[in-house]
């Protein structure tokens, strides 16, 4: 059995159909994180695939924010599906239970931290080679983010990977084998990031999977004797027993699966930037991980290892092989897409019918043949405009007809300007009938006019001779040829000034290449400033194809 995690980064931005994503990822759990979906956006392409069912869990706070997914094939349909961690979004008999002792929580941190949709858990039944039935629960999880400055959020990170401890714990306790899949949004060790800070090791985030996992260390590897051990205390205790607290050391109960198969793999990584093109150097960092309780790694892991080549987000996959054959639910849990009421047959979204088509169910829209007539073609055409929030029926609507004749026979909208007239100030409507009879040059003829476009003065008298009130003097001393010229070499330099656009970039230092302008968006003192830097992708320092360092600020007047 196959176990597959990705964030995907948005699950309607896929260009694909989500069908025939899943089969291409060859998984038989599918955990998605980032999906940017919430009830309101969830639509029928993405809830019921057919082959799969699926499980979710959206954020309460925002739509379109966070949010995670489960596939699972119908080989592995789980007995038992759950949303979040804490119980207070359970359903009922198809809950997966076991939530250890929560009483550190207060219950406003409980009802926040299951409310931006960042774990479901489902339960399935394997068994392994002997033949011998196993509960499996796969927690799938899209950890928060937050950076040291903002202390509100670090403490609401730290809060959840502590949760997140305390309910996997409880389930392997509990003497089931538990996996934990999921953006974690923290590397462990030096070699899981491109550039490890000199205080590297005690970012709080750290700290916490130092806790969490079992020493994976290449110096120090598990004895057998520790495994098995380990997995007696699993199968001798209970749920409902107290758990103990975490220490700072690396005596957790779970193995970063990856790190096990490859000890000292460099530049391992599954998440780049997508602002500095990273990617193209594999400047990143490791995050996304698959997490296996000790017993089971020791008894049905036999690999796991990143997806760097699958492309379509900021992200990779990441995928395990598990040493045993799922057995399939004969009854859906109740968490599952299928029973929402929207999707079940029951009852109809009224949204379904304005919101705008994802990409992936565009790819599945039927295309006209080519002998179909070109005015049923037409049709299809409006009928799919329907979909788009803010779009009307072209064509069919009799006083959008009146509109567009009466706009058509408008004598104003019909009159042709000189090129000059974008530059005049519009006038008041009370004064438009003060403009009757007057010209295009009795408009344009304002200084004040020709000052604001920073143009050089055109001669418009001799370029229109006596009749706008040129010099007689002038007519006498210029044929009209000349002046004709003159008129068009003033315009040609004006527009010259006008239409060159922005200034040169500078060149890079280190590769003679012209700069990329930027524009500062982290909050503080520089917050929409333009800075050039290099234009290759950021890589480090010591690789002649990546970023070089340098930085040139915008100054004003340039």
């Amino acid at each position: 059995m196959n176990i597959l995690t990705w964030n995907i980064n948005g699950i309607r931005a896929s260009k694909v159909a989500i069908k025939d994503l899943l089969n291409s990822l060859d998984a038989d759990i599918v955990c998605l994180q980032e999906t940017k979906v919430t009830r309101d956006l969830l639509d029928d392409s993405i809830a019921n695939v057919d082959g799969y069912s699926s499980f979710f869990s959206f954020s309460r706070k925002r739509s379109g924010y966070s949010g995670v997914a489960t596939y699972c094939r119908d080989c592995a349909t789980p007995v038992r599906a759950e949303e979040g961690l804490t119980g207070r979004l359970a359903k009922g008999a198809d809950d997966v239970g076991c939530y250890g002792n929560q009483t550190s929580f207060t219950d406003e941190e409980l009802q926040l931290l299951d409310s931006e949709g960042r774990a479901v858990m489902t339960q399935h039944t394997v068994r392994d080679a002997d033949g011998i039935s196993h509960d499996l629960v796969v927690i799938n999880v899209y950890c928060p983010r937050a950076d040291r400055e903002n202390q509100e959020r670090m403490d609401y990170k730290l809060q959840f990977y502590n949760l997140l401890q305390l309910r996997a714990e409880a389930l392997v306790k509990a003497g089931r084998h538990v996996v934990v899949v999921g953006d974690i949004n923290a590397s462990h060790r030096r070699i899981d990031n491109c550039d490890p800070g000199p205080d590297f090791e005690k970012h709080p985030s750290r700290q916490w999977l130092t806790s969490f996992l079992h020493d994976d260390t290449p110096e120090k590897p598990a004895s057998e004797s520790e495994a098995s051990l380990k997995l007696k205390n699993d199968d001798e205790s209970s749920c409902h027993k107290e758990q103990p607290k975490s220490s700072n050391s690396s005596s957790g109960i779970f193995v970063d699966t990856f790190r096990r198969f490859h000890p000292t793999r460099q530049k391992a990584f599954t998440c780049w930037s997508t602002m500095t093109g990273a990617r193209q150097t594999n400047y990143g960092t490791r995050i996304d991980y698959i997490f296996a309780n000790m017993g089971l790694f020791e008894k049905m892991i036999a690999s796991c290892d990143i997806l760097p080549e699958v492309e379509g987000s900021d992200h990779c996959p990441v995928k395990a092989r598990v040493t045993c054959q799922p057995v399939p639910s004969k009854k859906l849990p109740e968490l599952c897409s299928s029973n929402m009421p929207e999707f079940s047959g029951k009852q109809q979204k009224l949204l379904s019918f304005f919101q705008k088509l994802s990409p992936s169910k565009v790819a599945l829209a039927r295309k006209p043949e080519p002998d179909e007539p070109r005015q049923k073609d037409n049709k299809t055409r409006t009928m799919l405009d329907l979909s788009k929030p803010g779009l009307k029926r072209t064509g069919s609507d009799p006083s959008s007809q009146r509109s567009q004749k009466k706009l058509k026979t408008n004598p104003s909208e019909l009159q042709k300007g000189s090129l000059m007239n974008f530059f005049q100030k519009k006038r008041p409507p009370e004064d438009v009938s003060e403009n009757k009879g007057r010209t295009d040059v009795d408009v344009v003829k304002q200084p004040e006019l020709l000052k604001a476009t920073s143009m050089p003065p055109v001669d418009l008298k001799a370029e229109r001779g006596n009749a706008n009130g040129g010099s007689q003097e002038m007519l006498e001393t210029s044929s009209q040829t000349d002046g004709s010229k003159r008129g068009k070499t003033n315009s040609s330099v004006a527009w010259k000034q006008l239409l060159s656009g922005p200034p040169q970039a500078p060149t890079c230092k280190g590769h003679s290449e012209s700069c990329l302008l930027r524009t500062v968006k982290k909050p503080g003192p520089n917050l929409g400033k333009k800075f050039y830097v290099c234009p290759r992708p950021e890589g480090h320092k010591d690789n002649p194809e990546a970023r070089c360092n340098t930085f040139i600020w915008v100054t004003k007047g340039k």
